[in-house]
This record gives C-alpha cells, structure tokens and sequence, in this order.
C-alpha cells in the first residue's frame, strides 16, 4: 500500500499518474497547500521541504520507506514495480534525460511564468515575458523531440508522466503568448491528445478531485 500526500498541482499529478498506470494500490491524503497544511508537524516527517508530493510505502524492501521530490517518487516507483524506465543502457539514460529536463527546466519556468502573471502583487513586464518566453522556447523543443519520437524518450515512460501535468494546464497561455516561438505544434499536440487518451493519465489527472 501507497500513501500518497498530494494536491491539485502538475507536480502532484505526476506521482498519481504513475501510480494509475502501474496499478499499485494507493491511499490519496489531500495536503491543502492554500491553507498552510503542507507546513503541519506530520507532514513534515515525510517531506521536509514542505512541498507535495510525497508518498510513503507501507511495503518498502526493507519496511515503511518515505519518498518527497516528484522526480524521486517517480525513480523509485518505477524501479520498485519494472515499469515505464527502463533498466539500463540508452534508453534509460534517455528517459532519466528529460526526466530532469522537465525537474529543472519547463516545470519552473512555467511555475514562474503562472506566479508573476497571475499572482505577483504587482505586475512585473520583465518577468513575466523572460519567464513566458523561456517557457514556450522549451516547448519548441519539446516539440522538435516529439516529431521522430511517439512518445518523448521513445516508448512511454515516466519522463512523458513528468512533462504531461504541465504542459497540459499551461499551453493554452504560453502558445498565444508567444506563437512565433512555440509554432504550429504539431507533434507536441499530437502528443497532448494521446496522454489525454490514456485511462491511467485521465484518472491520474483527477487526484486528489479539484475543489469547488
């Protein structure tokens, strides 16, 4: 049994992504990060750095084990089941690539871009383009990888699980904002509309549910 510990972000998202598409049974503990509950004794245990997700594996090889950092519950999920990385060679290394491609790269940038556009205090011009248009620069090269590539390492793999939450939710704004940069996508378009064909995405992408 999982526990995951996890809110409405792409961040959190991804963690319930894999654990859809790998069918492991799972418990979802909603840590409301709007109202301070990801900064409560208890979860802080698990994940230090006061951020979702975090899970906590009841049936660790060596007893209950405790994972925090998306990117590493991802890892570790995928090497405790054998599914969606694989285990050695190039194409691990390729997975693992983008992997932390999206870890460094595009999960920031957009995290940044949706902060100073939406919820800054004040409106800044300078940050929001350096960080919109940093954002729809790395999803032009999304798309340059997706056009020899199904999927973004090759096969599917949790890389595809780690890019998918954010670019989901963050397309729409960075395409219209900057069309000359992003360009036609067609191949990350393509790719967009087979994640969101995936039972496991689908359901992944609704945990734990949005609030009213």
């Amino acid at each position: 049994m999982i526990d995951l510990y996890t809110w409405t972000t792409p961040n959190g998202r991804k963690v319930s992504i894999m654990l859809e598409e790998t069918g492991l049974e799972y418990t979802t503990h909603a840590v409301d990060i709007g109202n301070g509950k990801q900064f409560e004794p208890e979860f802080l245990k698990i994940s230090p750095n006061n951020r979702i997700p975090a899970i906590v594996d009841q049936n660790g090889a060596d007893g209950p084990v405790s994972v925090f950092e998306s990117g590493a519950i991802l890892i570790y999920l995928a090497e405790k089941t054998g599914q969606f990385l694989p285990a050695s060679g190039s194409a691990r290394a390729k997975a693992l690539e983008w992997l932390m491609w999206q870890m460094g790269g595009i999960g920031p940038m957009m995290g940044q871009a949706s902060h100073f556009a939406n919820s800054a205090p004040e409106q800044i011009p300078y940050a929001i383009d350096r960080y919109i248009s940093e954002s729809a620069r790395l999803i032009g090269i999304l798309d340059k990888q997706l056009a020899n590539n199904e999927f973004v390492a090759g096969d599917y793999s949790i890389a595809d699980m780690a890019i998918y939450p954010w670019v989901s939710v963050g397309f729409d704004i960075i395409s219209g904002a900057k069309p000359d940069m992003v360009g036609e996508g067609t191949h990350w378009r393509r790719w967009l509309a087979a994640m969101a064909a995936r039972p496991g995405v689908e359901k992944g992408m609704a945990v734990p549910p949005a609030q009213s």
